[in-house]
């Protein structure tokens, strides 16, 4: 499987993932259409469908502009039939999608969005924006108690699994992070190690799920320094998972 990642907008990534033996393609939440076709000539691949995470327009603005170049099959959360351009094919949880010879997942992962979906490719997991390196989505459509579901979810695949999400966020995760999990010694080696990537003007994305449990502060609702940090500015916080994650959910919108 070759994964050709696909700098949009300001700072979003949309994904081309190619089955080599077949030479067929998908195309993963494409903001513009423009760049993505560009590239899909380039690499000189015969694309069959489009994979939307969620309906947001920085996910979904190219759809129109890439079906008017051919027919090709649309997915998204099957409640997002009336908000996903183009949608032929709704799927839900544990539907896979075939592309040549690959075979991919479903995971409904609501939270950012009602209709948020993840596409899990042997160990690499396209997830879009709910969870971000070193982040996660905000809580346009749902609850801290679906968003934290969600990230449970995710962190039960297997450590080696490859986050590609769909913002160039890192950097800025890892700021807000480092405010309430500083003496975190992997997290403040991580932050070092994405400045260099991002001075040189690098991508940060993917990183592993591994690294995500290590270091993203929204999986890390049983940290005993972020619960001392978060008693800092709630002294009368519950400790539970989902009352922590909402904190930091909430601290991170205003950070």
């Amino acid at each position: 499987m070759k994964i050709v990642q696909i700098p949009l907008l300001r700072d979003n990534y949309g994904y081309l993932i190619v089955c080599p033996k077949t030479n067929t393609a998908a195309i993963i939440d494409p903001s513009e259409a423009e760049p993505v076709l560009r590239r899909v000539k380039e690499e000189k691949v015969a694309v069959t469908a489009i994979l939307n995470t969620h309906h947001h327009r920085d996910h979904t603005g190219g759809n129109e502009g890439i079906l008017a170049s051919g027919k090709l099959k649309v997915y998204g959360h099957k409640s997002d039939g009336e908000r996903i351009p183009g949608l032929t094919r709704g799927v839900d949880e544990g539907d896979v999608i075939e592309i040549g010879d690959l075979r991919g997942m479903v995971l409904f992962i609501p939270g950012h969005t009602a209709g948020h979906v993840g596409y899990l490719f042997d160990d690499n997991l396209f997830c879009g924006d709910t969870l971000f390196t070193a982040g996660c989505g905000r809580l346009f459509e749902g609850t801290p108690e679906q968003m934290h579901a969600s990230l449970k979810k995710l962190m039960a695949l297997p450590d080696q699994t490859k986050i590609y999400c769909g913002h160039e966020y890192t950097e800025s995760n890892l700021r807000f992070a480092v405010t309430l999990e500083p003496k975190n010694h992997k997290l403040i080696s991580r932050f070092e190690r994405v400045q260099g990537l991002r001075t040189r003007g690098l991508s940060t994305v993917p990183s592993t799920l591994e690294e995500e449990k290590q270091t993203n502060p929204f999986l890390r609702w049983d940290s005993k320094e972020i619960h001392a940090n978060l008693k800092a500015h709630s002294a009368d916080l519950r400790l539970d998972p989902v009352s922590v994650f909402a904190k930091v959910r909430q601290l991170k919108d205003s950070f």
